[in-house]
Formats: structure tokens, sequence, C-alpha cells
């Protein structure tokens, strides 16, 4: 049923379970997990007060990004066959993107649960995945604790 699930990671807190079940899911069908990170675009900046160029920022945002890819990637059982990515662009369009080109049959996707205004201002990307994917979206809400 499914092959190839997609796990999109920011190296949010609390990934581990979102990990858990796109494991278990990739036992159960014996499919591969593809870990994908975004440096998101929209927060690029040049500031001289900050001493960060645009390039310097864009930089460590990969690094963080590579980061949070191995952090999950570390998170999967062992037996469970991996691939990776980390690209730039907006979250959003980038996770669909990436369910298009790879062919991915399933996404597991974390939420923090943002609520009120928070969620109003800053959106969910989980909540935009989940209106546009062409295949079933798993969320997982994320908790310091997991």
């Amino acid at each position: 049923m499914y092959d190839d699930i997609l796990l999109p990671t920011d190296g949010s807190d609390g990934i581990a379970a979102a990990a858990e079940h796109a494991g278990n899911f990739a036992h159960r069908f014996d499919a591969t997990v593809h870990v994908l990170s975004v440096v998101d675009t929209r927060n690029r900046f040049e500031s001289p007060t900050a001493g960060l160029s645009a390039e310097a920022w864009t930089e460590a945002e990969r690094e963080r990004a590579e980061q949070a890819v191995d952090d999950t990637v570390s998170a999967l059982p062992e037996s469970v066959p991996v691939e990776t990515a980390v690209v730039e662009g907006v979250p959003r369009s980038e996770i669909l993107a990436y369910v298009e080109d790879e062919g991915s049959d399933l996404v597991v996707m974390g939420t923090h649960g943002r609520t009120g205004l928070d969620h109003y201002l800053i959106g969910s990307v989980a909540e935009k995945v989940v209106r546009r994917s062409p295949v079933p979206v798993v969320t997982v809400r994320l908790t310091a604790e997991d």
C-alpha cells in the first residue's frame, strides 16, 4: 500500500513521535522513509547589525536543516530504509513538490497544535499540507516530552 513515506522535519523537539509513526508504517508496508528538511527562504535577510549576510544566514540554516535530518534519521529504527534531502524554499510548497517529484505515497509529519491568535497569524505548515496533499497525511502532535 505504501512504498515511500515522507517525513518532513524542522528539528523540533518531539520529532521522535512522528519518526515512530513513520517507522511503524515503514515496517508494516516494507517502505522507505524519506526524511526532508526545508531551509525556509522567506526568512533570508541581510543584517549588518547581526553580522550576517544573506549567504551566511542561508548556510547556517542549511547546517540546521542537515542536523534536523540527522537527528530525525537517528530516531528511526535502524532496519528502516532511509533517504534524505535538504532543499531550499517555502516549507509547504517544497513538501508538496517532494510528494509529487519523488512519488511519496504517505506523509507523516508533526504539528505543534497551535491554537488561537498564534495559529491565525502564523498558520500551520501541516494544515496547509493536509489541505493540498494528493496523498494521505498523518499528523502527529509534537510535544517537548516526546
